[in-house]
């Protein structure tokens, strides 16, 4: 008989009983639907050892390897530490180490952590400010030996965090993370398979990571970039892009500007119409998307309809009016 533990509670599984079943049994809410594997209400995360593979079936790659399951299909082999998705672990102190420009409207933060810490390039934190401000970023670097995060943080007009980073944060300033959270990431298993990557303004950071790892672990297919604004103040990263595209064959860069009076030097468009203009068929292509909510459900819907499976393509929304990335 297996026991789940959720909280400071510890339940035994009877035979033949699901952890849902267990939950429910015993008074947890737990949120649920078909029972069948369908809907997926039941998502959670095993906190200790790996759930069944047959309770995983349908959730994303990424999902999967950060331990989440269906509750309602799972039939646990071994004791289990389980949590909602919603539900945070601890969080880790950490201090400026360094800020700078990398355009007029976003800064660039590092910070360094001593605490043990892991992530996924892609993935997003909540940063809270000491005085219990906290907003969403998503980590645009991978994880290194000397324990950084590195942040792209756009300045939004009376956004009251993000106008703190731009004016007033300092060196050695002191900042909670949160676990990392979020499905927008990179696993490697099929090195040859075309990525294609489409960011608008700061959703560049979390593609930014995802590249990064993607080449650090030899990915072998074809990884196309598009990243998009409305003005050239929005770009920023340029040199870097083309560097890298320079120094890897299978990596392209297509930087995008879509207002008025466009440098011949750039595609004039939305990077996402183009991005995904620019393949007949993305049957077999992982896509990645990350920026403004709007923009995001527009091209899943396209990139589906050209063939895309929905496991593979991996969105990361940045809702302005909730969080600040």
């Amino acid at each position: 008989m297996q026991r789940i533990t959720i909280g400071e509670s510890t339940f035994s599984c009877q035979p033949n009983e699901t952890v849902l079943e267990t939950l429910l049994r015993e008074n947890i809410k737990v949120p649920h639907g078909c029972r069948q594997g369908l809907c997926q209400a039941c998502q959670m995360r095993s906190l200790d050892n790996s759930p069944p593979t047959s309770s995983q079936v349908g959730l994303k790659d990424t999902l999967q390897k950060q331990h989440y399951f269906l509750a309602c299909l799972c039939h646990p082999e071994q004791d289990m530490t389980v949590a909602l998705p919603n539900q945070q672990g601890a969080s880790i102190e950490a201090r400026v180490v360094s800020k700078q420009l990398l355009s007029p409207d976003i800064v660039q933060l590092i910070l360094e952590y001593q605490s043990p810490f892991s992530f996924f390039a892609g993935q997003f934190v909540n940063l809270k400010r000491p005085d219990g401000l906290t907003r969403s970023y998503s980590i645009a670097n991978i994880p290194l030996a000397k324990n950084i995060l590195e942040f792209h943080i756009r300045r939004l007009p009376n956004g009251q965090f993000s106008s703190w980073v731009y004016d007033e944060v300092a060196l050695d300033a002191q900042l909670s993370i949160s676990e990392a959270q979020g499905a927008c990431h990179y696993l490697p298993g099929r090195a040859e398979q075309p990525l294609m990557l489409v960011g608008t303004g700061s959703g560049l950071a979390p593609l930014y990571g995802i590249i990064a790892d993607a080449l650090a672990q030899d990915h072998s297919g074809p990884i196309h970039l598009f990243h998009g604004s409305r003005d050239i103040n929005g770009l920023y990263f340029i040199d870097e892009m083309r560097k890298l595209a320079a120094e890897f064959d299978n990596f392209h860069y297509t930087p995008c500007l879509s207002g008025e009076d466009i440098d011949s030097e750039y595609l004039r468009g939305r990077a996402d119409d183009l991005a995904l203009s620019s393949t007949e068929t993305l049957s077999g292509w992982r896509v990645f998307l990350c920026g403004h909510p709007e923009m995001i459900n527009q091209a899943k819907k396209t990139a589906f309809m050209k063939g895309a499976s929905i496991n593979d393509i991996y969105t990361d929304a940045f809702h302005v009016f909730q969080v600040e990335k």
